[in-house]
């Protein structure tokens, strides 16, 4: 896609901090990190999201991400990471590029995502939620 971001950095016309890289997918520290080693995993073959990257690039990008997040809690020191992808504006996505963000966390890190999430936990009818998985079979 000619106006990506993302599809500019895989083509090196715009600099970008790549530490991983290979024929498939390539990994860069987020500019704008939440904390220190926040990553991006991006595919250098254009998708805009979930619901269009087609499954062997999907499995592709999954295992880059493990291999980085490895070397991130190795090389960083950290206790553990969060793998966040958003697909669609409504879901926060503001490159549209298919992409994973590895943030890396520590203890102590105030990141909180956990006392977040719990913050906006609904409760759910027993009932309802039955008919929603009779919905959502595949």
């Amino acid at each position: 896609m000619q106006d990506c971001i993302f599809c500019k950095i895989v083509k090196k016309e715009l600099p970008a901090f790549i530490f991983y890289e290979d024929e498939f997918v390539i990994g860069f520290l987020d500019i704008n990190p939440l904390t220190e080693g926040h990553t991006l995993v991006v595919p250098k073959a254009h998708y805009e999201s979930i619901f269009d990257i087609d499954e062997e690039a999907l499995q592709k990008i999954i295992s880059v991400s493990q291999k980085i997040s490895k070397r991130i809690k190795e090389a960083l020191r950290v206790e553990g990471v969060n793998l966040i992808n958003a697909s669609g504006v409504v879901a926060g996505q503001s490159v549209p590029h298919f992409h994973f963000h590895i943030i890396p966390r520590k203890a102590g890190d105030e990141i909180n995502l956990a006392s977040w999430w719990r913050s906006k936990v609904k409760e759910v009818d027993k009932e309802k939620l039955k008919e929603l998985a009779e919905k959502l079979k595949t």
